[in-house]
């Protein structure tokens, strides 16, 4: 069996080659190697977008066209628009009776956004609960891993505690509860209650070195079998059988792609070269380009490293251009524009196919829609089998018994 991937995208726009080089170039790999589920999230757009949601239909088509113009293929991973599997929402419902508030709020991008975005009232239950809705994406698939950068692991680490929680509720031996009351009474009521304080502090607060102090903690009372210990230890790490499956992070190398200002390239910094980018707009674009400083005339030799230019090269050049570059720079052998050349001409051979393929699906509509269609319905397969497990978990498999 091939390991299960997600990954999804909010549609806020077009995409640019961050994007590309940071994102697409790995789901090109992975489809190759994985069964992968990839979404436009439109439901994430409207936990921060709600109130102006004029853009979104449009975003998610050209979210669409552009995936399939870089090469995403969808004979080979599953393309699909969120708002067309509702099992994820009734999973994000289900998982929410029994997620604490304070996961919710401890999430690193809670109070971030909320500071960030501070024009919008993000004071919402959407808002709150859109670390639900993305656990949700992820295990209604049962995912092995979701890639992420090193700066989102923590992001997914509250999908591992939900499936793990959900887990201990539900994939439980029917006696199990009945063998833990046993070895709590063994242990004593103050024993006991250092013990739920433990178990407290690592399911409610998501404390992990509760953990390790309740397994240091159980070996210290004598009165506890081996197996005793094991079952009180799974207890309160809510280790049962596997309903939910708990993904792994599948870590990404941080993208390398700079922006016309030397910074990552990103809408928020207006430094960015959008896929469908208009060859002459990427002209003027990179010619403007700052540059080094201490070049201001054409004779005064400049360092490459103090160059934004120079970041894009390391991208898009080979070691002999490289070299071509940092000998003209520094010895004023060649002028700015000269330097810039090479680049522009890469970028416009890379933009040139996926403007091309872009066009192609843009006068398509029909055919987007099938495509979306049709992986909406092969998503809905697979999370159907999820649901069944939780609803049957959950007690909600409900038979009619006056047939």
């Amino acid at each position: 069996m091939r390991e299960i991937i997600v990954s999804g995208m909010r549609p806020t726009g077009r995409l640019h080659l961050g994007h590309y080089h940071g994102v697409l170039k790995n789901w090109l790999r992975l489809q190759d190697e994985a069964e992968c589920y990839f979404f436009v999230a439109d439901w994430h757009a409207l936990t921060t977008h709600y109130e102006t949601t004029h853009g979104i239909s449009v975003a998610v088509w050209d979210l669409l066209i552009e995936w399939l113009a870089v090469g995403v293929d969808p004979d080979k991973a599953v393309l699909f628009i969120q708002s067309h599997v509702p099992e994820h929402a009734e999973l994000a419902l289900l998982l929410g009776m029994l997620t604490p508030l304070s996961w919710l709020e401890r999430v690193p991008t809670f109070k971030d956004q909320q500071e960030k975005l501070r024009e919008r009232d993000l004071a919402t239950f959407g808002f709150l609960g859109y670390p639900l809705l993305m656990t949700a994406d992820i295990l209604v698939y049962d995912a092995h891993k979701v890639p992420v950068g090193a700066d989102q692991v923590a992001h997914l680490e509250i999908s591992r505690e939900l499936a793990r929680r959900f887990n201990s509720f539900y994939g439980r031996d029917a006696d199990a509860a009945a063998q833990v009351e046993k070895a709590l009474q063994v242990m004593g009521k103050r024993a006991a209650k250092t013990f739920l304080s433990l178990q407290q502090r690592f399911q409610q607060d998501g404390d992990a070195l509760a953990v390790s102090e309740a397994a240091v903690f159980l070996g210290g009372q004598a009165g506890l079998s081996t197996e005793m210990r094991e079952q009180l230890l799974a207890h309160l790490e809510g280790k049962g059988r596997e309903i939910l499956r708990e993904p792994q992070a599948l870590l990404t190398a941080a993208s390398k792609m700079p922006g016309l200002d030397g910074q990552k390239m990103s809408k928020s910094y207006g430094n960015t070269i959008p896929l469908r980018e208009a060859p002459e707009v990427v002209q003027k674009k990179i010619r403007t380009m700052p540059t080094d400083p201490a070049r201001v005339a054409r004779t005064d030799p400049g360092t490459p490293e103090k160059c934004p230019v120079w970041a894009l090269h390391q991208v898009y050049s080979g070691p002999e251009t490289q070299a071509w570059v940092r000998n003209g720079c520094t010895t004023a052998g060649i002028g700015c524009l000269d330097c810039k050349q090479p680049v522009i001409e890469a970028v416009l051979a890379e933009q040139a196919p996926i403007r091309e393929r872009a066009e192609y699906w843009a006068a398509r509509p029909e055919q987007l829609t099938e495509i979306a269609h049709a992986g909406a319905q092969r998503a809905r397969q697979r999370a159907a089998q999820t649901l069944e497990r939780v609803r049957a978990a959950m007690g909600l498999a409900h038979e009619r018994h006056d047939r």
